[in-house]
């Protein structure tokens, strides 16, 4: 399928051959006819892209302090390579559209396939010819509503919010600051509410516009007096800012024109700096419109597909969205006026050119259009072939990646392209999006949403699970059962039940190997350090600490269904590398936490461990600490030799007296390269396994425990 997709590095907008996503649960697969382009927020997105470095660094200072910060801790070209990463990821552009229902996630209630949907929600209601919608985000489309018209669903569902925030009554007087699409279509509302309307704008073509909707409408200058006019010298009862400009402007001017005790609502994306004598003067009410209703940045809401009940939120963000649809088919608005522009998907880019200013063409409403696509092979379109793929062959590796996010495309893929044993044969993703872009930036043969194709494809020899937590078990058992060696990303399972079962596979008789990605046993330093201990022959006393930063509650990886919280999702990590440090796994596992005020989620945790050997480790696990501190720290004691591995970057060694420190003063390794050179080499000369199976399963099962002594 097509998409048109945002370069944030070089700027460049294109429309590419993307794989066809597959809908997940609660998710809805939509054929698109019709999607809005917004010249407000998209062309922010367009022109932030089209900067150079140090222009994105001026217009962002808050995100060039994060990279100082990042070189100071882990060093310069890790850092580098890490940001440019970011920005090379395409950026999915497009939040409102309409279509078909083409498909149903597991789980999926009230729609059915065939019909017509309003679809909302950046990186959902993409420009694309088939999108992945929550089922919250989609409402059904009335039959005389053509795809047009329903692709102004989302910007319709943020004025319409904007509006209930400003509790209009029949009768009162409205005043829209800014007529653009959102500001001319908030006029049509308030309209519809039985209101007064009087609208101010810099444009005089659009002041017109307004003006033969039904309002009265002026030019920003002499807006005051002519306000005055139109409200006999009361001021506004509401005055609604749709304007989209970095100018204090607007928020001065709806205070000059709001009455005593009025309400004024932020809608658009303008300057704060409130005025504070008109405002305090008047008592002036003023609220800040967040997007198009409650539910909207609620992971629960928009991915888990959890409703609020109607009788505590009455107008959702979905209900919003299902309301102004109504309302087009009702003949109370007509949208299709404000329509100025229409591309074809294939000239998406030129969309992009116009809302920039690179056409100095007058624009409104922007619209791209869809070929129909009914007779489309939706299986065949969910996977986009590159080259042709490798004959089998045991002599190499030949990867197949389950998964294609940040990390997959910031650490793996560059670590195994350099590896000249191995042949990247297809990556996967359920978006399609991610996939298509790692195949072409590292030379996968294909890409697709599909991932029954890699792990049925006889081409694949080796498979790579990258996705979130929930899906590692699962995906592993599958690449075994297929014949298929798994390198699987922390953690192995979320369960004791599914780590018994991908053990039990592994150990039938002339299974394929498994590795986990607990690569810090393999850096380098690590490696210097445990042969510096292992020159006494006594049990150890080792402390690993982790300042590993502040994630919100509404973080995927404290979802315990999907990320199974932080404990069991990154510390066994470090229960790995001590075990790894001992040379087996502990006996024993305790762990206390710090309360969660309502801010933490168990992850303010020391874990304390024992082993076989006597030797004893604690884990201090901690989200409370600051960035500035390096994250990782591990102390280690014995027979008169004490280890200081200091986050991967230095090493200090003290025996006899004497201390040695070994830096690493450019680059961070934290063992990435080096667990794949490993794992490679195992395959290709038939095991063992890289990490033995006893620290892999008897790591997971002392993480499992450490969770049960919380009380989780």
């Amino acid at each position: 399928m097509k998409q048109l997709l945002q370069n944030m590095r070089d700027g460049r907008s294109e429309v590419v051959d993307v794989p066809i996503p597959t809908p997940q649960p609660g998710m809805l697969l939509v054929r698109t006819g019709a999607s809005l382009v917004s010249a407000g927020t998209e062309r922010m997105v367009v022109e932030f892209a089209e900067k150079s470095l140090l222009g994105k660094v001026r217009a962002r200072p808050d995100l060039a302090k994060q990279v100082l910060d990042k070189a100071r801790r882990e060093g310069v070209l890790s850092t580098v390579e890490a940001a440019f990463n970011r920005l090379d990821q395409p950026m999915a552009l497009g939040y409102s559209s309409a279509g078909t229902v083409a498909g149903l996630g597991e789980g999926v209630t009230g729609f059915r396939v065939g019909q017509r949907v309003a679809c909302a929600g950046g990186g959902y209601a993409v420009h694309a010819e088939y999108a992945v919608i929550p089922q919250n985000l989609a409402a059904p489309l009335p039959d005389n509503v053509d795809f047009e018209s329903g692709a102004f669903g989302t910007l319709g569902a943020i004025a319409l919010h904007g509006l209930r925030l400003g509790q209009p009554q029949v009768g009162e007087t409205v005043v829209v600051i800014g007529l653009g699409l959102l500001g001319l279509i908030s006029v049509g509302l308030a309209q519809a509410a039985g209101c007064r309307v009087f609208g101010v704008d810099l444009d005089e073509r659009r002041v017109a516009l307004a003006r033969s909707l039904g309002a009265e409408a002026v030019l920003r200058e002499g807006a005051e007096q002519a306000a005055g006019v139109f409200t006999q010298g009361y001021g506004a009862d509401l005055v609604l800012i749709c304007a989209d400009a970095a100018s204090n402007d607007p928020v001065e001017l709806a205070g000059e024109l709001c009455r005593d005790r009025g309400r004024v609502v932020a809608v658009g994306a303008v300057g704060m700096d409130l005025p504070r004598r008109v405002y305090f003067y008047k008592e002036i009410d003023f609220i800040v419109s967040r997007s198009y209703g409650p539910g909207r940045y609620d992971p629960v809401y928009e991915e888990g597909g959890v409703d609020y009940p109607i009788g505590f939120v009455r107008w959702t963000a979905g209900r919003n969205l299902g309301a102004f649809v109504r309302m087009i088919g009702d003949g109370r608005l007509d949208v299709r006026s404000l329509i100025s522009h229409r591309f074809l998907i294939a000239e998406g880019a030129a969309a992009y050119e116009l809302i920039t200013g690179k056409r100095g063409e007058p624009f409104l409403g922007v619209v791209l259009t869809y070929p129909d696509a009914a007779s489309a092979d939706e299986t065949a379109g969910r996977t986009v072939e590159f080259t042709p793929a490798p004959r089998p062959d045991s002599g190499r590796v030949q990867l197949g990646a389950l998964g294609a996010g940040n990390f997959a495309g910031a650490v793996i893929f560059p670590v195994a392209k350099r590896r000249a044993e191995i042949d990247l044969v297809g990556v996967a993703s359920a978006s399609g999006r991610s996939a298509q872009h790692a195949a072409r930036k590292y030379d996968f043969t294909y890409a697709t949403s599909d991932e029954a194709r890699l792990i049925e494809d006889p081409g694949v020899n080796t498979l790579a699970v990258l996705t979130r937590h929930h899906l590692h078990a699962a995906q592993t058992l599958a690449g075994l059962r297929a014949g298929k060696h798994v390198f699987c990303e922390k953690p192995l399972a979320l369960t004791r039940a599914e780590l018994d079962q991908i053990r039990a596979e592994v150990e039938k008789p002339g299974a394929p190997l498994l590795m986990v990605g607990y690569n810090r046993r393999f850096a380098p330093l690590a490696i210097q350090m445990k042969d510096f201990l292992s020159a006494s022959p006594e049990p150890l006393a080792a402390h690993y600490r982790v300042n590993a930063g502040f994630i919100p509650a509404e973080h995927w990886v404290h979802d315990p269904a999907q990320g199974g919280g932080r404990i069991l999702g990154e510390a066994c990590h470090f229960i790995d590398f001590l075990t790894w440090l001992v040379g087996a796994a502990p006996v024993s596992a305790t762990a206390q936490a710090l309360p969660d005020l309502g801010r933490y989620r168990q992850d303010n945790v020391i874990i304390l461990l024992t082993f076989p050997d006597g030797s004893l480790g604690t884990v201090s696990y901690l989200a409370n600490g600051d960035k500035a501190l390096p994250k990782e720290r591990v102390e280690v004691a014995t027979g008169g030799r004490v280890a200081v591995l200091d986050d991967f970057r230095a090493l200090e060694t003290y025996a006899g007296g004497n201390r040695k420190v070994t830096r690493s003063r450019l680059r961070q390794d934290k063992g990435h390269a080096g667990e794949w050179e490993a794992f490679t080499a195992a395959i290709l000369a038939g095991g063992p396994p890289p990490i033995p199976y006893d620290h892999i399963f008897g790591g997971m099962q002392t993480t499992f425990n450490a969770l049960e002594s919380l009380g989780s």
